[in-house]
């Protein structure tokens, strides 16, 4: 699996930074930023899914969006020094191009190729945030989670998740035991497979049966903005765009 934003710059554009990227792997659960950091750093996902959450005063807190091979994560620090908003963790294993945000911003003033991508990619990740907040208001706890295991399998390469009751409990804003229920409910009917912190996809065209909009919704949205090859392969031959 590769980057889309990468893939989708100019070999001239690509060559004003390319010495100055680091490939990292990064493994589950890895804490990147919290609210106030200093984004110093931008990371291209090649295989994986990052998280941004929203924290609430209390402890509790809730993912807003996700990030994978289509995007970045604190891209427009390229574009002037950034403080992150959301609390930005590795959901699974990850494999990512890294580069300091002062060196991207550095292409950035020289490349308005890179600057319409920002612009572009910035859209797309506002559009994914608020489809996920209207979701998490009117959608039933199995369609979202539907949702966010298929754009998880679109991320990844592989048909298993492993994730542990909390991460999951956060990520759909539930109790853990509501969490449960629900795997068990999805097993049950023949999609998934359900392990303590493990998910195995077995009927991914049944997950679709049973998602929310939101999934078409979120997944057009990065084809508009961000063109056919958003999202690039995700280790099953498919295109992310295709939603197959």
């Amino acid at each position: 699996m590769q980057n889309s934003l990468l893939d989708a710059l100019p070999p001239a554009d690509l060559a004003r930074f390319a010495q100055h990227i680091v490939q990292v792997e990064l493994d589950r659960g890895r804490l990147l930023y919290d609210p106030g950091d200093q984004i110093d750093h931008i990371y291209f996902p090649h295989d994986g899914v990052i998280s941004l959450m929203t924290l609430m005063e209390n402890g509790q807190a809730i993912e807003s969006t996700t990030i994978g091979p289509e995007g970045a994560l604190g891209l427009m620090a390229a574009v002037a020094p950034r403080q992150s908003l959301s609390r930005a963790i590795v959901q699974t294993p990850l494999r990512a191009a890294r580069i300091s945000a002062e060196r991207l911003h550095e292409a950035w003033e020289r490349s308005a190729t890179l600057r319409h991508l920002v612009d572009r990619h910035t859209e797309a990740l506002y559009g994914h945030a608020i489809q996920s907040v209207a979701c998490n208001a009117l959608h039933s706890v199995e369609a979202r989670f539907c949702r966010w295991l298929l754009t998880c399998h679109d991320r990844i390469s592989t048909d298993t998740v492993a994730l542990t009751q909390e991460f999951l409990a956060d990520m759909l804003g539930v109790q853990r035991t509501t969490v449960t229920a629900v795997a068990r409910s999805l097993q049950a009917k023949g999609v998934i497979r359900y392990r303590r912190g493990v998910v195995d996809i077995i009927d991914r065209a049944g997950l679709q049966a049973l998602t929310c909009e939101c999934y078409g919704v979120i997944r057009d949205t990065y084809q508009r903005l961000l063109g056919p090859a958003a999202g690039g392969l995700n280790g099953r031959g498919e295109r992310w765009i295709n939603g197959q």
